[in-house]
């Protein structure tokens, strides 16, 4: 068995039930575009893995699973940390917020959508900090530097604002701003779209160790086979909307079943 099988069969193991049941998701755009009908599972310490070319509706499903967009059919059970469930869309918008605040982390392909870009790098992290109930400014600073020096970044840098950091420190400041609570499930967009092989290089090996320390769960969306391949255990491939395969990452990229799976595989269509 591959590294890849083992690691998700030793992650489902490890975790029976499911910290997210999605179950017949359908939203459709006036134009006709959207998700149909989606369903799957997704399990603590587990990074899954959504791919399909542009247009396929897995932004949107990302949206609808994150709390953004609200789906016109279909459920979503969140499994909280007491393994009582809830249905995300069945709740209060108030209570969806601090879901996305604590248990939940969102990692955008642009960070200047997630970072608060006029403030420090410590006022970034330390804000999310904040919404847990911790008001301490040592305690917040101390923890800013800590989770600074995680992602890699110089703890110096602290009081620094993001617009004077690189396209790559700037992703690392986000990923820490999102860590800083602990969350039990992230959802990540792109997250290394825009930046030079070098830098992805590096950004992938600090999220594949930073998932693995701390028993997440990832969403990831990703045009890039390559980036799925070495964060993924299980992959989704969405076509116009719909789920057309879904399974272990290395059964799907080396041996795909649906015929649009082996387009995708085959580099047949442009991401």
């Amino acid at each position: 068995m591959n590294q890849h099988s083992t690691m998700a069969t030793d992650y489902f193991a490890a975790s029976e039930l499911p910290l997210l049941t999605v179950s017949g998701l359908t939203k459709h755009y006036a134009n006709g575009r959207g998700i149909d009908d989606v369903s799957f599972d997704i399990y603590q310490g587990e990074v899954l893995g959504i791919v399909g070319e542009s247009g396929s509706g897995k932004s949107t499903l990302l949206k609808c699973l994150s709390g953004q967009l609200e789906p016109q059919q279909g459920s979503i059970v969140y499994r909280k940390a007491d393994l009582s469930t809830v249905d995300i869309y069945s709740v209060s918008e108030r209570f969806r917020r601090e879901l996305q605040r604590s248990d939940w982390g969102l990692v955008h392909q642009h960070p200047s959508d997630g970072l608060r870009m006029n403030v420090s790098a410590g006022a970034n992290i330390g804000e999310r900090l904040m919404a847990t109930g911790i008001r301490h400014y040592g305690n917040l600073h101390n923890a800013s530097k800590a989770w600074l020096s995680e992602v890699e970044i110089d703890a110096t840098r602290v009081n620094d604002k993001p617009t004077s950091f690189s396209g790559g420190m700037q992703q690392r400041l986000q990923i820490a701003r999102n860590l800083v609570t602990h969350p039990r499930l992230m959802f990540m967009d792109e997250p290394t779209g825009g930046l030079d092989v070098s830098v992805q290089a590096r950004l992938l090996d600090l999220l594949r160790n930073l998932v693995a320390e701390l028993g997440l769960a990832v969403v990831l969306v990703t045009h890039d086979l390559a980036v799925a391949r070495l964060l993924s255990h299980r992959l989704l491939v969405m076509k116009d909307g719909e789920l057309v395969e879904q399974g272990l990452t290395d059964q799907i990229l080396d041996d795909p079943q649906h015929p649009y799976s082996q387009l995708l595989v085959s580099s047949v269509l442009t991401p």
